[in-house]
């Protein structure tokens, strides 16, 4: 069964507060997005790779490419004004009927082979996974001004690719966008699929942040 993976890099990065979107800033000599396509080729040189940038930056991730000298073979379309409407793009972009897709965040560059893997191996065989890591800290929930503790082993913290059976996919992304869907297993959870989680790691972090950034270059060059 064929296997893709959709890398969303559409967002403009505002919270990094940096010239270029965060996708495309340099974590150790190369672009935050190349070091994620380059992680997916290793786990299947064969992957199916999508790249779902903001139209305003194709031509330049394009150029920056060619300067590169980056030869991973990747397809680039444009994204949408929500996440929903960039993944479904790329959905609809892949011609065949079945296969399972993972859907990446262009920046999470430190997700691990082992986290990679499974969420391929789970999606087929039970149509979803998506990984999650464990709460250390503790969490206290807000209401009306108060706060009060709340059992951390109840929740977990959501990270990607989350991956998925094509044909699945594309049927529930046929609904109604809806501002509920703040992931793509939200979206597949309101279609009435039960969402089943694996393992994550901890390195696979969001980097969203300057503060971010700085710990992705320890962590990589350790």
């Amino acid at each position: 069964m064929k296997e893709y993976v959709i890398i969303v890099a559409a967002g403009s990065g505002s919270r990094m507060k940096a010239a270029l979107p965060k996708q495309f800033l340099e974590l150790n000599g190369k672009p935050i997005l190349q070091h994620t396509i380059e992680r997916f080729h290793q786990y299947n040189p064969s992957l199916g790779i999508i790249v779902v940038l903001n139209q305003e930056y194709i031509l330049f991730w394009k150029d920056l490419i060619r300067t590169m000298q980056f030869d991973i073979q990747h397809d680039v379309i444009e994204g949408g004004s929500e996440r929903f409407f960039s993944v479904k793009n790329a959905i609809d972009f892949i011609g065949e009927e079945n296969g399972i897709v993972g859907i990446h965040d262009a920046v999470r560059p430190l997700v691990s082979l082992r986290t990679i893997e499974n969420g391929y191996e789970i999606a087929r065989q039970k149509g979803n996974a998506v990984p999650v890591t464990y709460i250390n800290d503790s969490l206290r929930q807000m209401k009306d001004g108060e706060s009060a503790i709340v059992d951390r082993n109840q929740y977990r913290i959501v990270q990607t690719p989350q991956c998925f059976e094509l044909s699945l996919l594309r049927k529930a992304f046929e609904q109604p966008y809806h501002i509920s869907f703040t992931d793509d297993a939200s979206v597949v959870e309101s279609f009435g699929e039960r969402i089943h989680l694996v393992e994550g790691n901890r390195e696979n972090i969001k980097i969203t942040t300057a503060e971010d950034l700085k710990m992705a270059e320890a962590l990589l060059s350790k």
